[in-house]
């Protein structure tokens, strides 16, 4: 058993980032403790959500694209398939009924996959931000080992996890500023994102999380994964090393109440805030509509981002909605 000085996840020298045995991003706090969150827990404030919601109908994504197109489909929560280049890349795939360590408690969610495990194009790569249970699904992964065998890309420490489930994975770690190639004309950098890793009682901030920055033919692709907004200052350093992106995925849900949720997750403002400090030629919506993680109501984000959008002067059409198993199609 690791002693509480112990990071049994990832063994490696101190950075401005990492003090030996938890990774910190310098300047971020989230000061809300244990007190905060039983504060929140027993505000009687949480909205209720319907127990199921009916997915419409959409075509399904085509096995692969030719060179020149490059798609994405909106799954569900933070889980999108991008078919880019001739590569289907998978984000945080999240494919089981809870975002828990058991399957009978937990978060349940309330739509289903716009596209079943089943029924996905083969998976080439798998984008996996960090470890909290609704973004790593172990269950998903292990399918898609079954099926695909993709290579995970994902930061520091979070493959101990996934190899723990005993299946060989191809397993990429990285730390943020690195890069990996996917294909001659396609790679992916990690960067930095607000926000945190828990995984048990006894790891927080032992296995590193980011977003991800896809450089394509299209140009940038960023996926911001679960992350605050803070100052802003982590979307202008994309938008100035990397150019504005083409697309970008933004998360706008589970932001109430806002004293607690603030240091580690967007509202739908500060959404629009980053697609505009990314100079994003479009974004679309993720992190909403699937799971109750926190106090809103099902419709709220989208209610809320409606009013964001319009209140900084930004077209709608350059930030995306899609239903579960949308797809849509860039040039």
């Amino acid at each position: 058993m690791a002693n509480k000085n112990t990071n049994p996840y990832y063994q490696g020298p101190p950075s401005d980032h990492f003090d030996g045995t938890r990774f910190f991003l310098p300047r971020h706090t989230r000061s809300n403790g244990f007190s905060g969150f039983l504060k929140w827990k027993f505000s009687g404030k949480k909205q209720k959500w319907p127990k199921n919601i009916e997915n419409r109908h959409h075509a399904g994504p085509p096995q692969r694209h030719d060179a020149g197109d490059f798609s994405a489909t909106f799954i569900g929560h933070a889980t999108v398939l991008l078919q880019i280049d001739g590569l289907n890349i998978i984000t945080d795939p999240l494919f089981s009924d809870r975002t828990s360590p058991v399957t009978y408690a937990g978060p349940k969610r309330v739509r289903a996959p716009g596209i079943a495990l089943d029924s996905l194009p083969p998976i080439d790569y798998v984008l996996l931000s960090h470890n909290h249970y609704d973004h790593l699904d172990l269950v998903a992964l292990n399918q898609l080992h079954d099926r695909f065998e993709p290579v995970i890309i994902t930061p520091l420490g979070n493959g101990t996890i996934i190899t723990k489930s005993g299946l060989p994975h191809q397993i990429a770690e990285a730390d943020w500023g690195d890069t990996i190639m996917l294909k001659d004309d396609v790679k992916v950098t990690l960067t930095p994102a607000l926000h945190w890793s828990k995984r048990t009682f006894r790891d927080r901030n032992m296995a590193l999380w980011c977003a991800f920055l896809l450089q394509t033919p299209f140009g940038p692709i960023y996926f911001a994964g679960d992350t605050g907004y803070g100052n802003g200052d982590h979307f202008r350093a994309i938008r100035q090393e990397f150019g504005p992106p083409r697309l970008s995925f933004l998360p706008i849900g589970a932001y109430e109440p806002r004293w607690f949720m603030k240091g580690q997750h967007m509202n739908p403002n500060d959404a629009v805030k980053a697609h505009l400090d990314l100079e994003s030629h479009q974004s679309i919506a993720i992190h909403h509509g699937t799971i109750q993680l926190t106090d809103e109501a099902v419709e709220a984000p989208l209610e809320d981002l409606a009013t964001a959008l319009e209140h900084n002067g930004v077209d709608p059409e350059r930030f995306h909605v899609l239903e579960c198993g949308q797809s849509r199609k860039y040039r």
